[in-house]
């Protein structure tokens, strides 16, 4: 049942990657920085991050730590999140997934600031993912201005 309940908050992080997914010819229109990792890095990285974001969130559910403000941050982080593939890959937005990008990394900040006051390793197991939504950040901000 732990297993049913994990997979339940691991799924809809995948959603948008379902929905709006990666838009190869409009990707290859755009100039690149050379920082700019292979697409097979993205691959393997989102993964691995939704899969931390969801035992994150499922060790707080499990010790019944879940308050009004983590679920704010924790929702407002995964509507920010999803919604890249929709500004970016979908709408090819450029403005729209600028300011998407930026929030995002507020909200993951905000995100880590909630979850460290309620436990420390689901803090911990948010670490990359604010590492990753960083780079992320600083990869897209330059594709916007170059672009």
């Amino acid at each position: 049942m732990n297993f049913i309940i994990y997979l339940v908050i691991l799924i809809p992080w995948f959603i948008s990657s379902l929905l709006f997914p990666f838009n190869a010819i409009f990707y290859q229109t755009l100039k690149l920085p050379f920082f700019n990792p292979p697409g097979i890095v993205f691959a393997i990285v989102w993964p691995i991050l939704y899969i931390l974001i969801a035992l994150s969130f499922y060790l707080l559910l499990k010790k019944e730590l879940i308050n009004r403000n983590y679920l704010f941050a924790y929702l407002l982080n995964f509507i920010l999140n999803q919604s890249f593939s929709l500004f970016f890959f979908y709408l090819n937005n450029l403005t729209l997934t600028l300011y998407d990008t930026i929030l995002l990394f507020f909200s993951t900040i905000y995100l880590l600031w909630e979850t460290k006051k309620l436990s420390k390793t689901s803090f911990y197991l948010l670490i990359p993912y604010m590492l990753w939504i960083t780079f992320a950040t600083i990869l897209y901000t330059t594709i916007y201005f170059i672009n």
